[in-house]
């Protein structure tokens, strides 16, 4: 479990298992928690995505077609 600090944000990279990123602690060449005011920019469109249940190897089945290229609001 993780506590973010206020005015930090977590973030979790797309290659999970060998991702730099807010799991491990800069201390330990990691990331860590990312204050607010280093953020340059923000998610306005979805490009990809799939169902929880279908891992992506399964091909075109697992895909949610509904959600390509939509808004994030």
């Amino acid at each position: 479990m993780f506590i973010v600090p206020e005015g930090c944000v977590f973030s979790i990279g797309d290659n999970r298992d060998n991702s730099l990123d807010s799991r491990m602690p800069a201390q330990q060449n990691g990331v860590g928690f990312i204050p607010v005011e280093n953020l340059v920019g923000r998610a306005v469109l979805r490009w990809f995505s799939f169902e929880n249940s279908d891992p992506w190897y399964y091909g075109p089945f697992g895909i949610r077609y509904d959600r390509l290229f939509t808004r994030v609001h």
